[in-house]
């Protein structure tokens, strides 16, 4: 049996987790990982007090120590100042992937291995296996609607060696039974929502409280000025809604289609796959990240370029330097640079990264030697 430090979030899914683990044997103690307080007076709730109480609460249950553990200043350098030096500089970060490899399985993953633990285990709905060779797979989780691997694209072949993910075997309903077979008093506590970790705080709010609105032009593609935005770093590619522009085409709204940071122009157009800049098939990917399987070489993967989408078939070639070019067989809507790219075959995660520039829909057929022509 293993000496495991559970990341314990006064949430259902990381309770469960820490129960499983006492189940099987194991010497457990709960972390509650203190990241943020909200104490600068940004719009919305922090419930960070009431998940500790929650998390006391859960180990007087399984009879289990809880350690209260203050990250604060590793989750601002880290997490806080990426966020905001990624919108500064008109990307979109995704802080929840950042938060995976940084603070659990990067801060709270070094605190527990100089504490003397082996293992971290968290409430993650993804699945672990020891291989053959002696490396760990992470799997997608037993739950479809759940599967949370994507959050985890960035991880290390070391992190993942030391992680456990006891929920990713079960389906949610199953997870809530096991919650009340244990009579945890999180039972029924709903998900929480929201930037990891900061609670249920508007991204808008947020970004507001670090960034100064830039105002600038609202333009169609053809360059003709719509109206006026209060800052890129507000709006996303493929937003349809929050741009204030009306749409002169019934049943049809603008949505957005790309900025021009140097120009600080939010540019509008129509949603359909001829709409320029907002479907693509061509991308670049940098920040490479593998759990045990670099891509070294031509190959086809399932590409899932944000957390709700389908993996999708595309081809990959290696440029060197931590970077790749990724092609996708169909093409893909609002993909933005600083988004994370997941790559599986089938349902093992190979690895991810994070997009820097897309490039045409077309491209594919502009290039005939480098169409897809297999569907993995």
């Amino acid at each position: 049996m293993a000496k495991v430090l559970v990341g314990l979030s006064g949430g259902v899914d990381s309770a469960v987790a820490a129960a499983l683990l006492v189940e099987q044997g194991h010497e457990v103690t709960a972390g509650y990982m203190k990241n943020w307080i909200n104490d600068e007076g940004i719009p919305g709730d922090c419930p960070w007090q009431q998940d500790i109480e929650d998390a006391h609460a859960v180990c007087r249950t399984l009879g289990i120590e809880l350690r209260v553990i203050d990250l604060i200043d590793s989750y601002r350098g880290r997490i806080v100042d990426y966020l905001i030096e990624g919108y500064r500089s008109g990307i979109t970060p995704n802080p929840d992937v950042w938060c995976n490899r940084e603070m659990k399985f990067g801060v709270f993953l070094d605190y527990a291995l100089a504490q003397g633990f082996g293992f971290v285990g968290t409430g993650h709905y993804a699945r672990r296996r020891d291989l053959t060779n002696g490396s760990a797979a992470i799997l997608r989780g037993a739950d479809p609607n759940k599967d949370q691997s994507y959050f985890l694209a960035l991880m290390t072949q070391q992190q993942a060696a030391h992680a456990l993910f006891p929920t990713g075997e079960m389906l949610k309903p199953q997870v809530r039974e096991v919650a009340r077979r244990f009579n945890l008093p999180v039972a029924e506590k709903k998900d929480s929502q929201g930037i990891c970790f900061l609670g249920q705080v508007k991204m808008s709010d947020f970004l507001r409280h670090y960034l100064s609105d830039s105002p600038g032009e609202i333009v169609d593609v053809s360059g003709k000025v719509l109206g006026e935005h209060r800052g890129l770093h507000l709006y996303t590619l493929g937003q349809r809604k929050g741009h204030g522009v009306a749409s002169p085409r019934e049943g049809m709204a603008y949505v957005v289609v790309g900025k021009d940071p140097e120009k600080n122009r939010l540019i509008v157009g129509w949603d359909t796959p001829a709409a320029e800049g907002l479907y693509t098939r061509a991308c670049t990917v940098g920040t490479l990240s593998s759990i045990n399987e670099p891509i070294e070489e031509k190959r086809f993967v399932d590409a899932q370029p944000r957390y709700r989408a389908k993996a999708e078939p595309a081809r990959v070639e290696p440029l060197g330097g931590g970077r790749l070019r990724l092609e996708f067989q169909h093409p893909q809507r609002a993909i933005a640079p600083g988004q994370i790219c997941a790559f599986y075959d089938g349902g093992r995660l190979l690895g991810g990264g994070v997009f820097e520039t897309a490039g045409s829909q077309n491209s594919i057929a502009e290039n005939p030697e480098c169409g897809l022509t297999h569907n993995p």
